[in-house]
């Protein structure tokens, strides 16, 4: 499982998320993130909101519309894990 790094702007503290998953829908990159590996753990969903280079940016969905339409889309493509919303 891919493990991804992300600077929190506001501390700079470095985190660190396993992506479970990634999909385009309209020409935008979402990815499904969670900070452990195995187990029980929240999990986020991440869009894309630019690129440069090596260095990709990416913003929490926090629309309560949006994230329930990406979480059947996630839960779609992910048919061995089981996600609540």
């Amino acid at each position: 499982m891919e493990k991804i790094k992300f600077t929190e702007p506001d501390t700079q503290e470095i985190i660190e998320f396993f992506v479970l998953e990634q999909t385009k829908i309209n020409n935008e990159s979402y990815i499904l993130v969670t900070e452990d590996e195995d187990g029980d753990s929240d999990a986020y969903i991440l869009k894309e909101t630019s690129s440069e280079g090596e260095e990709t940016v990416y913003e929490m969905v926090e629309d309560d519309t949006q994230l329930e339409a990406l979480g059947k889309v996630f839960a779609e493509l992910m048919e061995d894990v089981d996600l609540e919303f």
